[in-house]
This record gives structure tokens, sequence and C-alpha cells, in this order.
């Protein structure tokens, strides 16, 4: 579905953001896309929107090149920016407007999960708050039913109940046809409903494994003391004692701490699968 080649790109008289960035991703899958402030999430996600250019190398999505902007991949893909722009439309007149250039647009969907999140089809979009803006393209964007979905930081400005409701219509919104990326900093948001993990670091890949993998070779605990455990792969001072990463033993499975994950390949600790 996604298939970036040798990839390079920077902004004007900037220094190359993306170095040779190789990235293949099919459908199927909810993938947590990681990173530093300025690792290039939200630019990875407009290259593969097609609203920027790569300066070399090659992206294919849904089999067409996002820069040439068919039509046709238009209709198939949907990306939900971090400050969401709307016209001055009820949700009503949005729908009735926008739906149409979409070709798999699920009305029933859309009903349904503006009713989840507590929005009524005769607000009018710009006299609602940030939060409410965010759920109501979130709800969009899901009712498109896109093969590809692209979500830049959805959770922000989503009071804590929204979260909730958010992981839910996420989970029961999608099919194993489309591919959603999820560019966040707010892991914990996204730790129950993703089944992939890519991390970008100084403009490469440098982790991406499902959430399955890790699971069968990590464990994720918290601890008073470090000094009576052994196999000790990273660790974290924390209230209470310390957050740990241990190998996996027992066939016990843990939940993944994304965030304690994300800073041990940050700081270069060798994760073995």
């Amino acid at each position: 579905m996604i298939q970036t080649n040798k990839l390079y790109f920077n902004y004007r008289k900037q220094q190359n953001l993306f170095n040779n960035l190789t990235l293949k991703q099919k459908s199927g899958n909810i993938t947590g896309l990681l990173g530093k402030n300025g690792a290039g999430k939200s630019t990875l996600l407009n290259l593969l929107a097609g609203l920027l250019h790569p300066k070399q190398g090659s992206i294919e999505v849904n089999g067409y090149v996002p820069s040439k902007r068919d039509p046709n991949f238009l209709s198939d893909i949907f990306l939900v920016t971090d400050e969401p722009f709307l016209p001055s439309l009820t949700i009503s007149s949005y729908i009735r407007v926008y739906a149409p250039l979409y070709k798999n647009f699920d009305s029933e969907k859309m009903s349904r999960i503006l009713k989840e999140f507590e929005l009524f089809e005769n607000q009018k979009l710009d006299g609602i708050s940030h939060g409410q803006k965010k759920k109501f393209v979130i709800a969009f964007a899901l009712s498109t039913n896109c093969k590809l979905l692209l979500l830049d930081e959805p959770t922000n400005g989503l009071d804590i109940p929204s979260k909730s409701v958010f992981r839910k219509v996420l989970v029961n919104s999608v099919d194993e046809e489309q591919l959603v990326i999820i560019s966040t900093h707010q892991v914990k948001d996204i730790e129950t409903v993703i089944d992939k993990i890519v991390i970008l670091e100084e403009g490469k890949i440098v982790f991406e494994k499902d959430t399955y993998q890790i699971t069968e070779k990590f464990q994720f605990q918290k601890t008073q003391s470090l000094s009576n455990i052994s196999e000790i792969i990273y660790s974290e001072k924390c209230p209470g004692g310390y957050k740990v990463i241990l190998t996996a033993k027992d066939n016990e499975e843990t939940v993944i701490n994304i965030e304690l994950l994300f800073n041990a390949i940050i700081n270069n600790v060798k994760l073995t699968f």
C-alpha cells in the first residue's frame, strides 16, 4: 500500500530531513509513527498525501504517485492535520458538500460516530471548540472508509472522555483493507490500539516492529528496586521505583510501555529480536 524508496527531502535552505528513507507499509494495520520534535513525522505524512514533493527517491501509495494528485488517489486517502481548517458551514452542510468526494463514504457510520462524540449536525463548524473540531474531522475521516488514513496528533485538544471514545470508534471503524498511520507525541493515548510501531530518528527509520513481536521478546514492568531483578535491558526512575524493560520469560506477556520503549531506542539501547 505504501512504498517509499531512497527518499530524500529538505525544506529550502535547510539540511536534509530525510536521508535515503525507505518505508513499506501494508493494509490491515494501525501504525504508530513516533519521533522527537523535528524528526519529520508531519512532513512524512504530507509527502504521503502528495502535499509535498520529494527531492530524490520515489513514493507510491495505493499504486499512485501522491504528488501527481490523481482524483482516484485523492478519493481514497484522508489526512487529519493537527490544526484542521474548517469552513463556515454547519456539520450537515459540510457532509453534503464534501462526502461525494469520497467514493466509499458511509453516512450511517458518520451519524453513529457524531453521536459517540456528542456532536450535532446543526452545529456551525466555525463556532465550536478546537477539541470539537478535531472530533468532527476524525469522525469524517473514519466515515470516508479511505484505504489510507493519516492522523497527525489526533488526540491533541481532546479531553479524557473524548480520547476514550476516539480509541473505541477507531478500532470499531477500521477494517483489514485499510491502513491507518497515527503520528503522535501522546503515546499513552494510542498504546492499546496500535499494532505496529515505527520510529523516526535523524531522517531514518530506526525501529519498525509489530506489537506482537515486541511482547514476545520483552516485558514491561514497574519495580521498587533494581537490585533483585536480573536481565534488565533498560530502566528509568519513576515515582515509587523504576520502570524497566526485561527479556520475556515464562511466556508471560505484558502491556507495552511505548514511552519507555521509545526512550530506550532513542538512547541507543540494543533490542535483539
